[in-house]
Protein backbone atom coordinates (compact mmCIF):
# COMPACT_ATOMS: atom_id res chain seq x y z
CA UNK A 1 0.00 0.00 0.00
CA UNK A 2 1.37 3.41 -0.93
CA UNK A 3 1.92 6.08 1.72
CA UNK A 4 -1.02 8.09 0.34
CA UNK A 5 -3.33 5.07 0.46
CA UNK A 6 -2.20 4.47 4.04
CA UNK A 7 -2.99 8.10 4.83
CA UNK A 8 -6.41 7.81 3.22
CA UNK A 9 -7.21 4.65 5.23
CA UNK A 10 -6.00 6.33 8.44
CA UNK A 11 -8.32 9.30 7.81
CA UNK A 12 -11.25 6.94 7.22
CA UNK A 13 -10.52 5.02 10.42
CA UNK A 14 -9.92 8.26 12.35
CA UNK A 15 -6.35 7.43 13.35
CA UNK A 16 -4.90 10.94 13.83
CA UNK A 17 -1.45 9.70 14.90
CA UNK A 18 -1.11 7.53 11.81
CA UNK A 19 -2.31 10.35 9.51
CA UNK A 20 0.30 12.72 10.98
CA UNK A 21 3.00 10.07 10.63
CA UNK A 22 2.03 9.38 6.99
CA UNK A 23 1.93 13.11 6.18
CA UNK A 24 5.40 13.63 7.67
CA UNK A 25 6.73 10.63 5.75
CA UNK A 26 5.14 11.88 2.50
CA UNK A 27 6.73 15.30 2.98
CA UNK A 28 10.11 13.69 3.71
CA UNK A 29 9.78 11.66 0.51
CA UNK A 30 9.13 14.91 -1.41
CA UNK A 31 5.65 13.82 -2.54
CA UNK A 32 3.83 16.82 -4.00
CA UNK A 33 1.68 18.72 -1.52
CA UNK A 34 -1.27 18.62 -3.92
CA UNK A 35 -1.04 14.81 -4.02
CA UNK A 36 -0.88 14.60 -0.21
CA UNK A 37 -3.99 16.75 -0.01
CA UNK A 38 -6.03 15.27 -2.86
CA UNK A 39 -5.00 11.61 -2.85
CA UNK A 40 -4.51 11.26 0.90
CA UNK A 41 -6.47 13.63 3.13
CA UNK A 42 -9.32 14.77 0.88
CA UNK A 43 -9.77 11.29 -0.64
CA UNK A 44 -10.26 9.89 2.87
CA UNK A 45 -12.81 12.55 3.83
CA UNK A 46 -14.64 11.98 0.52
CA UNK A 47 -15.16 8.32 1.47
CA UNK A 48 -16.47 9.39 4.89
CA UNK A 49 -18.78 11.91 3.18
CA UNK A 50 -20.32 9.24 0.97
CA UNK A 51 -20.73 6.83 3.90
CA UNK A 52 -22.29 9.58 6.01
CA UNK A 53 -24.77 10.38 3.25
CA UNK A 54 -25.67 6.68 3.01
CA UNK A 55 -26.11 6.38 6.80
CA UNK A 56 -23.21 3.92 6.99
CA UNK A 57 -21.37 6.16 9.48
CA UNK A 58 -22.71 8.79 11.86
CA UNK A 59 -21.68 12.11 13.41
CA UNK A 60 -19.09 10.67 15.86
CA UNK A 61 -17.20 8.90 13.04
CA UNK A 62 -17.24 12.05 10.92
CA UNK A 63 -15.83 14.12 13.80
CA UNK A 64 -13.07 11.57 14.46
CA UNK A 65 -12.16 11.39 10.74
CA UNK A 66 -12.12 15.20 10.50
CA UNK A 67 -9.82 15.40 13.52
CA UNK A 68 -7.49 12.89 11.87
CA UNK A 69 -7.55 14.89 8.62
CA UNK A 70 -6.64 18.07 10.53
CA UNK A 71 -3.61 16.26 12.02
CA UNK A 72 -2.36 15.79 8.47
CA UNK A 73 -3.34 19.30 7.43
CA UNK A 74 -1.23 20.71 10.27
CA UNK A 75 1.82 19.02 8.74
CA UNK A 76 1.28 20.25 5.17
CA UNK A 77 -0.26 23.66 5.88
CA UNK A 78 3.12 25.49 5.93
CA UNK A 79 3.86 23.96 2.50
CA UNK A 80 0.51 24.87 0.91
CA UNK A 81 1.35 28.56 0.52
CA UNK A 82 4.78 27.71 -0.88
CA UNK A 83 3.23 25.29 -3.38
CA UNK A 84 0.70 28.01 -4.33
CA UNK A 85 -2.18 25.55 -4.22
CA UNK A 86 -5.52 27.09 -5.11
CA UNK A 87 -8.38 26.23 -2.81
CA UNK A 88 -11.59 25.23 -4.56
CA UNK A 89 -13.32 28.28 -3.15
CA UNK A 90 -13.98 30.29 0.00
CA UNK A 91 -17.03 29.79 2.20
CA UNK A 92 -18.12 32.08 5.03
CA UNK A 93 -20.39 30.18 7.43
CA UNK A 94 -22.29 30.93 10.62
CA UNK A 95 -25.37 30.18 12.70
CA UNK A 96 -27.82 33.09 12.45
CA UNK A 97 -28.70 35.56 15.21
CA UNK A 98 -30.63 34.10 18.14
CA UNK A 99 -29.46 30.54 17.48
CA UNK A 100 -26.71 28.97 19.59
CA UNK A 101 -26.50 25.59 17.85
CA UNK A 102 -23.29 24.72 16.07
CA UNK A 103 -22.95 20.94 15.67
CA UNK A 104 -24.52 20.96 12.20
CA UNK A 105 -22.54 24.01 11.15
CA UNK A 106 -19.30 22.48 12.41
CA UNK A 107 -19.98 19.26 10.49
CA UNK A 108 -20.55 21.24 7.30
CA UNK A 109 -17.29 23.13 7.91
CA UNK A 110 -15.34 19.91 8.38
CA UNK A 111 -16.82 18.39 5.23
CA UNK A 112 -16.05 21.52 3.19
CA UNK A 113 -12.48 21.72 4.53
CA UNK A 114 -12.12 18.03 3.82
CA UNK A 115 -13.19 18.68 0.23
CA UNK A 116 -10.57 21.41 -0.25
CA UNK A 117 -12.45 24.63 0.53
CA UNK A 118 -11.22 27.52 2.66
CA UNK A 119 -13.82 28.03 5.41
CA UNK A 120 -14.26 31.14 7.55
CA UNK A 121 -16.32 30.37 10.65
CA UNK A 122 -18.29 33.29 12.10
CA UNK A 123 -19.58 31.13 14.96
CA UNK A 124 -23.08 31.23 16.46
CA UNK A 125 -25.66 33.97 17.08
CA UNK A 126 -24.32 35.92 14.07
CA UNK A 127 -25.90 39.25 13.17
CA UNK A 128 -26.84 39.90 9.52
CA UNK A 129 -24.39 42.82 9.54
CA UNK A 130 -21.55 40.49 10.53
CA UNK A 131 -22.22 38.29 7.49
CA UNK A 132 -22.12 41.43 5.32
CA UNK A 133 -18.81 42.52 6.89
CA UNK A 134 -17.36 39.06 6.29
CA UNK A 135 -18.39 39.19 2.61
CA UNK A 136 -16.67 42.56 2.22
CA UNK A 137 -13.55 41.41 4.06
CA UNK A 138 -13.04 37.85 2.75
CA UNK A 139 -14.70 38.05 -0.71
CA UNK A 140 -16.12 34.52 -0.41
CA UNK A 141 -17.76 32.53 -3.18
CA UNK A 142 -20.47 31.19 -0.86
CA UNK A 143 -22.14 32.28 2.39
CA UNK A 144 -23.58 29.44 4.47
CA UNK A 145 -26.41 30.19 6.91
CA UNK A 146 -27.39 27.67 9.56
CA UNK A 147 -30.45 27.58 11.86
CA UNK A 148 -31.76 24.88 14.15
CA UNK A 149 -34.75 26.73 15.60
CA UNK A 150 -37.91 27.61 13.67
CA UNK A 151 -37.89 30.95 15.53
CA UNK A 152 -34.53 31.93 14.02
CA UNK A 153 -35.43 31.09 10.42
CA UNK A 154 -36.68 34.67 9.99
CA UNK A 155 -33.08 35.77 10.61
CA UNK A 156 -32.05 33.79 7.55
CA UNK A 157 -34.51 35.81 5.48
CA UNK A 158 -33.19 39.07 6.99
CA UNK A 159 -29.59 38.06 6.25
CA UNK A 160 -30.36 37.09 2.65
CA UNK A 161 -31.99 40.53 2.21
CA UNK A 162 -28.93 42.28 3.69
CA UNK A 163 -26.66 40.37 1.32
CA UNK A 164 -28.69 41.46 -1.73
CA UNK A 165 -26.13 44.05 -2.99
CA UNK A 166 -23.47 41.29 -3.14
CA UNK A 167 -25.52 38.56 -4.79
CA UNK A 168 -23.93 39.10 -8.19
CA UNK A 169 -20.69 37.67 -6.78
CA UNK A 170 -21.65 35.54 -3.78
CA UNK A 171 -24.04 32.57 -3.51
CA UNK A 172 -26.11 31.86 -0.40
CA UNK A 173 -26.59 28.31 0.90
CA UNK A 174 -28.93 27.54 3.82
CA UNK A 175 -29.43 24.51 6.04
CA UNK A 176 -30.51 23.23 9.44
CA UNK A 177 -33.17 20.94 10.88
CA UNK A 178 -36.27 23.13 10.28
CA UNK A 179 -35.10 24.47 6.90
CA UNK A 180 -36.61 23.10 3.69
CA UNK A 181 -36.10 23.59 -0.04
CA UNK A 182 -39.43 25.46 -0.12
CA UNK A 183 -38.22 27.89 2.56
CA UNK A 184 -34.88 28.36 0.77
CA UNK A 185 -36.79 29.25 -2.42
CA UNK A 186 -39.09 31.64 -0.54
CA UNK A 187 -36.23 33.67 0.96
CA UNK A 188 -34.23 33.70 -2.27
CA UNK A 189 -31.32 31.46 -1.23
CA UNK A 190 -29.29 29.88 -4.05
CA UNK A 191 -29.14 26.43 -2.48
CA UNK A 192 -30.45 24.27 0.37
CA UNK A 193 -28.41 21.44 1.90
CA UNK A 194 -30.30 18.89 4.04
CA UNK A 195 -27.06 17.57 5.57
CA UNK A 196 -23.30 18.13 5.75
CA UNK A 197 -22.38 15.74 2.94
CA UNK A 198 -24.94 17.35 0.62
CA UNK A 199 -23.49 20.77 1.45
CA UNK A 200 -20.26 19.81 -0.33
CA UNK A 201 -22.18 18.70 -3.43
CA UNK A 202 -24.23 21.91 -3.38
CA UNK A 203 -21.10 24.04 -3.00
CA UNK A 204 -19.60 22.36 -6.06
CA UNK A 205 -22.82 22.94 -8.02
CA UNK A 206 -22.91 26.61 -7.02
CA UNK A 207 -19.33 27.23 -8.08
CA UNK A 208 -19.93 25.48 -11.38
CA UNK A 209 -23.05 27.55 -12.14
Amino acid sequence: MSILQEMQEAVISGNAGKVKECAEKAVAESIEVSAILNDGLIAGMNVIGVRFKNNEVYVPEVLVAARAMHAGMAVVKPLIAAADIQEKGTVVIGTVKGDLHDIGKNLVMMMLEGAGYKVIDLGIDVLSEKFVQAVEEHKPDIVGLSALLTTTMTQMKATVEQLQPYRNRVKVMVGGAPVTQKFADEIGADAYAPDAASAVDKAQELLAS
